[in-house]
């Protein structure tokens, strides 16, 4: 399994569009954990609309991106943590990606794959 954490703070716009990145994923052997860093502009509602038993909502008042990041990590049930901005959005294939080195190299403390930025002409 991989836990997915998502700190989330007023990303009102984007949230959904990076659930929904998690949730399309062809690796399905996940969690996902939303931290809502006491955002003010309805964010937490929009997370709470996804009924998929793999998201766990977590709220906790503002403390900042790397509190919020910290608490994901003391709520995963996975040893292998993955962290997604909630502005952003992850291709199908982004866990499988990452998932493979971390089954050939267990004892690797961090993985990571490149960014594919959209194209903005």
């Amino acid at each position: 399994m991989i836990s997915v954490v998502i700190p989330l703070y007023n990303k009102e716009r984007h949230i959904a569009r990076a659930i929904q990145s998690v949730l399309g994923q062809t690796h399905r052997d996940l969690e996902l954990i939303v931290i809502n860093d006491g955002s003010t502009d309805g964010s937490e509602k929009t997370a709470e609309r996804y009924t998929d038993p793999r998201i766990q909502l977590v709220h906790q008042a503002n403390a900042g991106v790397s509190a919020a990041r910290n608490r994901g990590i003391a709520e995963a049930r996975a040893e292998l943590v993955a962290f997604l901005d909630a502005y952003d959005e992850w291709l199908p294939e982004h866990l499988a990606a990452i998932n493979r080195p971390a089954k050939k190299q267990p004892e690797c403390g961090a993985y990571c794959t490149w960014v594919a930025l959209p194209d903005t002409k």
